[in-house]
């Protein structure tokens, strides 16, 4: 009985490894693929990025990013469940991805048990940077738009290194509904989220640290 899980934790180290260096798809991806769905993505290295966007991300999902070891326990202990699972409000830029690489949407106790256990090994073996890098190479973006190079072409007609502070403030707005959310054509509720997120980015400073070049 020990044999299946065990697999199951020696299949995902080893991906784990190899995905230090290649850029791994998201389970939406594979999904889209399995059903025969079209899927745009590029992926380009954290530095072909707007840091504006590192820093949005930072600001607005994860502003402990560079001093927990993968997992928030603080605000993972503080957050407050709902009646149809926990809530994204403790899910760290980490655990968001190893979601995207490794399991499945949705909201469960379930997912969310096997995201840290896998969010404290990957931020072991990926570090603060590569984590970073697969995030925004996996996070959609769209209808089968992945990964922040093909979002910024997307939307916005011009790759994800000339993102403007603004453009880069939408497109983190519009996470976690990408599909509801339009940054080319911003609702008003849009807008007004992508300015407070432009306006904490500018005290971001050292919080940041950890991702730049």
């Amino acid at each position: 009985m020990l044999l299946v899980p065990v697999m199951a934790v020696a299949l995902v180290l080893v991906l784990a490894l190899v995905y230090r260096a290649l850029t791994p798809p998201s389970t939406l991806m594979l999904g889209r693929w399995a059903t025969l769905q079209p899927v745009t993505r590029e992926v380009v290295p954290l530095e072909a990025m707007s840091p504006a966007l590192v820093q949005g991300v930072v600001a607005s999902e994860d502003q402990r990013f560079c001093l927990h070891g993968g997992v928030d326990w603080d605000a993972l202990w503080s957050v407050v469940d709902d009646e149809d699972g926990p809530s994204r409000g403790a899910s760290t830029v980490t655990m968001q991805t190893v979601k995207n690489v490794f399991l499945w949407p949705g909201r469960s106790y379930l997912r969310k048990a096997l995201e840290i256990p896998l969010a404290l090994m990957v931020d072991l073996v990926w570090g603060k940077r590569r984590t970073m890098e697969i995030y925004l190479n996996v996070a959609e973006w769209g209808e089968g738009i992945f990964g922040a190079e093909a979002a910024a072409r997307h939307w916005f007609g011009k790759s994800a290194r000339d993102l403007t502070k603004g453009e880069a403030a939408l497109l983190v707005a519009s996470l976690p509904n990408p599909i509801a959310r339009n940054p080319r054509r911003p609702t008003r509720a849009l807008r007004a989220l992508a300015g407070r997120i432009q306006g904490r980015t500018a005290g971001i400073g050292a919080l940041s640290q950890c991702v730049r070049p």
